[in-house]
């Protein structure tokens, strides 16, 4: 079986969640299963293995946790970017659209320094929305944006071509067709 029929079989869907006509593609089984897990982190680490990473970016809540086990596997730095509200020193802040309304996300003003080489991480780009908004809070800053990196697509909601044309690769691992 290959990496990728492998990755989805450690993915659960679950229908009409978390309301009707949605699929929701849950990581809590590939993060369970030691296995996928490793194999999932050493693919997204695998195209920046010996280049210098300063930091990697995590977008709450699966994001810390793929993206701790990647700044770990490049010898990077971590940075959470949380919730408005949630951290405790001088914070950035960027407000994106929601399917109904505004959010905000921050991070810690002094977490990122000008031109280091962040890479961002999240389990599943839909729409883009909060990724794109964690790119431009990230480049507010001064961060070198390298990549964007996501274990799950859903390439019919269009996020990682908005990614792209904000100048940043975006690295998938599996896609999934549908909502």
């Amino acid at each position: 079986m290959s990496f990728q029929s492998d990755l989805r079989a450690s993915i659960r869907s679950i229908p009409d969640y978390p309301k009707p006509g949605i699929i929701f593609r849950d990581i809590t089984t590939l993060l369970g299963d030691a296995r996928a897990f490793r194999r999932a982190i050493d693919e997204l680490v695998q195209p920046w293995a010996g280049t210098k990473i300063d930091k990697v970016a995590g977008i709450e809540a699966r994001g810390f946790i793929l993206g701790g086990a990647v700044a770990h596997q490049l010898s990077a730095g971590f940075v959470p970017i949380r919730k408005k509200g949630k951290l405790p020193h001088t914070t950035v802040s960027v407000a994106y659209s929601l399917e109904y309304g505004v959010d905000e996300m921050e991070m810690h003003s002094d977490a990122v320094h000008e031109g280091e080489r962040v890479i961002l991480i999240d389990d599943l780009i839909a729409t883009g929305g909060t990724a794109a908004a964690a790119v431009q809070l990230l480049q507010q800053i001064g961060a070198d944006v390298v990549a964007a990196c996501f274990v799950i697509d859903l390439p019919d909601l269009g996020g990682a071509k908005k990614i792209e044309a904000l100048g940043v690769p975006v690295r998938t691992l599996v896609g999934f067709d549908g909502p």
